[in-house]
């Protein structure tokens, strides 16, 4: 295995920038998302890692080694495509067995690798189908088979996921992971897919117009996103700006357009010079209210959509636009009005 290193990386098209100055370090097995909207530039770093293009600045690093100017088959990764890339007219045998032919290993340890591989993924018993005669989970499961067979240093997925159905992209998305921490690859994973890569990932790279937003683990991207594009990408969200009445500590007093609230902010303090903040919380941090909570919100439902084990509320708060979540049992209807509190330390300071 080994660790990544990129710095400085930019990869333009004509006059596109896809990638823009982007360093990033991705330790010996370390599991990193990269998460973004559809041309922020994940897909680009992520195939310039594999070698299928080649940067305009900036280096790549295995370990010690520069891997600018090697081709692909001499990287020693191995990538999942979107598309499962399978070959259709080879067995699911031939298929996970290719990439040992090329390198030559010996019909014996082909053999050991392949039913050691298909064991640990479930697809024993399919080895002399078609890829056009599996379900598509099974297809993905022959493609994760193929690139792990090879043993590579670092492991690549391109929106691996995506022409699964919902139920079956959360359980390959939970075998992948058990996969990868089995056997400790260095992996490099590409999604849209905010859940996927909350579920996943060691760390969570949120690209956007090719430049790194945030890069963090899981709880705190989610918990303490830094800019309002990271806030409104990765999960629900509601997003004010208000001007700062009275500060203590780390305490605000906040004048917002639905009126006075308090933030206490752990770590994220506000420059001194400044007059504003933007700031955010997450429509499941409301609460019901009840007499004595903080930051009591009052607003007429807008529209209640029943989800099963929550209701997700759309509310009016005095002329502004406002979203809950809550388990109240019972239904809820346009136009009645509802009262919340927001806990002080459910809010996050925004950068921008």
């Amino acid at each position: 295995m080994a660790n990544l290193r990129i710095v400085n990386l930019t990869k333009r098209f004509s006059e596109v920038l896809a990638v823009d100055n982007l360093s990033l370090e991705v330790a010996d097995g370390e599991f990193v998302t990269l998460l973004g909207p559809s041309g922020c530039g994940k897909t680009t770093t992520l195939r310039t890692i594999a070698g299928f293009c080649y940067p305009d600045e900036g280096e790549i690093f295995f370990g010690d080694k520069i891997m600018n100017n090697i081709s692909p088959n001499k990287r020693n990764t191995a990538m999942c495509f979107q598309s499962y890339a399978l070959f259709p007219h080879m067995s699911v045998w031939n298929n996970i067995s290719f990439g040992l032919k090329m390198q030559k290993i010996s019909q014996q340890e082909q053999k050991e690798r392949v039913l050691k591989v298909m064991g640990m993924l479930g697809i024993e018993g399919l080895e002399k189908r078609k890829p056009g005669e599996l379900s598509g989970g099974q297809q993905q499961r022959v493609a994760l088979a193929r690139a792990i067979v090879t043993e590579p240093q670092v492991l690549l997925f391109d929106e691996p996921l995506s022409n699964l159905d919902a139920k079956l992209r959360v359980q390959v998305r939970v075998e992948i992971r058990e996969m990868q921490k089995r056997l400790g690859i260095t992996t490099i994973y590409v999604t849209h897919d905010q859940d996927e890569a909350l579920a996943i990932s060691d760390r969570i790279v949120v690209m956007n117009r090719g430049h790194i937003e945030q890069l963090g683990d899981p709880y705190t991207i989610y918990r303490n996103p830094e800019t309002s594009f990271v806030a409104g990408f990765i999960g629900l969200a509601n997003i004010y700006e208000g001007t700062i009445v009275s500060r203590d500590g780390s305490r605000y007093t906040v004048e917002a357009p639905f009126g006075k609230v308090v933030i206490v902010s752990d770590g994220q303090k506000i420059p001194e010079a400044s007059k504003t903040v933007k700031f955010v919380w997450r429509p499941e941090d409301m609460k019901i209210y009840t007499p004595g909570a903080p930051n009591r919100v009052k607003g007429k439902i807008l529209q209640a959509v029943f989800m099963g084990n929550i209701s997700d509320i759309f509310m009016d708060v005095q002329g502004n636009k406002m979203r809950a979540q809550t388990d109240e049992s019972r239904k809820l209807v346009a136009g009645e009005v509802m009262e919340f509190s927001i806990p002080e330390d459910a809010f996050s300071i925004l950068r921008r």
